[in-house]
């Protein structure tokens, strides 16, 4: 089983800047990528960041420039470094974990969600 823990988020004004983090812990054996996620009110869930094996990132439109994202493999954890925000950023932000656990002596591939962190942006 692996677990995955966000932590950060909070209310900021226009302009501000947050820094998310997140942690996976368990019967991970490799991790392929880490991403950051969010759901709005009302929309679908979209990815925000995700940083793969060998540090290769993909971010959406409507961040790049703004947010960066990067990742510790020896601790297996993820941050979202967010600045410029935009009462549009505001969302519940997700911690993605694509990764490879053990689970009763075997390895499977798997994804895991964190439980989520409120991000608002509002003066």
């Amino acid at each position: 089983q692996v677990h995955v823990v966000e932590s950060g988020g909070g209310l900021v004004q226009p302009g501000g800047s947050l820094r998310l983090s997140c942690a996976a812990s368990g019967s991970i054996v490799s991790i392929n990528a880490m991403g950051w996620y969010r759901q709005a009110p009302g929309k679908q869930r979209e990815l925000v960041a995700l940083i793969i094996s060998g540090g290769r990132t993909n971010y959406a439109d409507s961040v790049k420039g703004r947010f960066t994202i990067s990742r510790d493999d020896n601790k297996n954890t993820v941050s979202l470094q967010m600045n410029s925000l935009k009462p549009e950023d505001t969302a519940i932000y997700y911690c993605n974990v694509d990764c490879v656990d053990r689970e009763l002596g075997s390895l499977r591939r798997n994804t895991y969600w964190g439980q989520g962190t409120q991000v608002t942006v509002s003066s």
